[in-house]
């Protein structure tokens, strides 16, 4: 696999060797083999000439949802990270279902990358179509969550893709802003700075 890697970042796209990936590496239950592969996929070319995703890019999508899915907390972010990173929105729309569930997940871990992964997707051109509901959950989300890097990334999106439910968060709390971790109050100065330019 690290070969196939390296070979992938070369220029050498090796489209033989996807199947035979797909075979025996797939089913790995190997977590710096998983890691690998989610490598291997993230620089292999998942489009052909005329930009339509290749068939056999559809047979990742099942790993991908079980990697999802997975008792692993490591593993579900890990694949929540490479999500983040995919613009194909063929592979991801499947997995919309898998990524909001991790949005409630025991591990902090999963639910910082779950959020991550909602940004990521609502970016897209037709992210809005793939999440249509990504600024309401976000603020369920942003108010019942109690890890602070996850509240932050909640709260960046919230002010990048509805700054009105941004600012009612911010403005119902706005006593305890000061006893709010450096990472979220930088969001809000962010936040504050990006309005008044807009204004």
């Amino acid at each position: 696999m690290k070969k196939a890697v390296m070979a992938i970042l070369n220029g050498e796209q090796m489209p033989q060797l996807f199947i035979t990936i797909v075979r025996y590496v797939l089913p790995s239950e190997d977590h710096a083999v998983q890691k690998l592969l989610l490598l291997y996929l993230e620089a292999l070319q998942k489009t052909d000439a005329k930009g339509k995703l290749l068939p056999e890019m559809i047979l990742i999508c099942q790993n991908l949802r079980n990697n999802l899915q997975h008792p692993n907390e490591y593993l579900r972010g890990v694949t929540l990270r490479f999500l983040c990173r995919l613009k194909e929105e063929e592979i991801l729309e499947p997995l919309v279902p898998s990524i909001l569930a991790n949005l409630e997940h025991r591990h902090s871990y999963v639910r910082r990358a779950a959020v991550l992964a909602v940004n990521a997707i609502y970016k897209l051109p037709r992210g809005e179509l793939l999440l249509q509901d990504a600024p309401e959950t976000l603020e369920v989300v942003l108010r019942g969550e109690q890890d602070l890097s996850t509240k932050r990334n909640a709260f960046v999106m919230l002010s990048n893709f509805a700054q009105d439910k941004a600012a009612r968060y911010l403005f119902e709390h706005i006593e305890s802003v000061s006893t709010w971790g450096d990472i979220l109050q930088m969001a809000v100065l962010d936040m504050i700075v990006k309005a008044t330019c807009w204004t």
